[in-house]
């Protein structure tokens, strides 16, 4: 029997209404240690998958960071790449991001031409995500580096007509991103309005800290969110269990 992809895994979960939950480790900010630890407490919380990346990624062990966490824990591994260089043979997939809410070339087509001929070699499966940078109440990361402008949050319409073109392009998920250390996590009604219009996996993530917010974001459609920087503070890990303890409600 043929070995399910990540991405029909995803699919399969989505089509019974049931949510997920993906933790965001940037190599950046983690030791290879600590992110193993956070890992070993992941996997006993229920967290669905790994998010793996940064805007960044000054670190050179992309690869042993990887390889620690799967010796941890057997929670799916996907690359979260900023750029063509943040590439892994050892990750299980990878999200292969169009950042559908700029105009910036190197973001829609530029970076995916020079990773398209190394993803093959590295035989990482990609799965075309249009990723969607929503106003948050700061500049984000995201939006300096990629230099591009966020969708202005009080306009849920803008968003479902990007997400609806990027379904209609063939893209097989949608995430709406408030960015790393948002002040202002994704708009509910942005969030309905996206699901109305798109049949494709929603995911969600920046600015979700709490279980409560979290709730917020699945019962106004998400399919999955996503935490990163909730890691670093020091309930951190309390944090993530009451979130995945609220997500297995969905």
């Amino acid at each position: 029997m043929k070995k399910k992809t990540v991405y029909e895994k995803i699919c399969e979960k989505a089509k019974k209404k049931k949510r997920s939950y993906w933790v965001l480790l940037d190599p950046d900010d983690f030791s290879i240690k600590k992110a193993g630890n956070i890992a070993s407490e992941a996997a006993k919380s229920g967290v669905d998958a790994f998010l793996i990346g940064g805007s960044l990624l000054h670190t050179n062990n992309l690869d042993k960071f990887i390889l620690n966490l799967k010796k941890n824990t057997r929670i799916p591994v996907i690359l979260f790449p900023g750029d063509a260089t943040q590439l892994s043979g050892h990750a299980d997939a990878l999200l292969y991001l169009v950042l559908i809410s700029g105009r910036n070339p190197a973001n829609l087509i530029g970076e995916h031409v020079k990773a398209a001929p190394v993803i093959k070699k590295m035989d990482i499966e990609p799965i075309s995500t249009g990723y969607m940078l929503v106003e948050s109440g700061i500049v984000s990361s995201v939006e300096f580096m990629s230099n591009t402008r966020p969708l202005p949050r009080k306009k849920p319409m803008i968003a479902a007509a990007h997400a609806l073109a990027a379904q209609y392009m063939g893209m097989k998920m949608i995430y709406l991103e408030a960015g790393s250390g948002a002040e202002l996590s994704v708009p509910p009604e942005m969030i309905s309005m996206v699901r109305k219009y798109a049949d494709t996996v929603l995911i969600v993530g920046g600015g979700i800290r709490d279980a409560a917010t979290a709730e917020e974001k699945l019962s106004a459609g998400a399919d999955i969110i996503v935490t990163g920087n909730l890691l670093r503070r020091r309930d951190g890990v309390q944090r993530m269990k009451e979130i995945a303890e609220a997500v297995k409600k969905f």
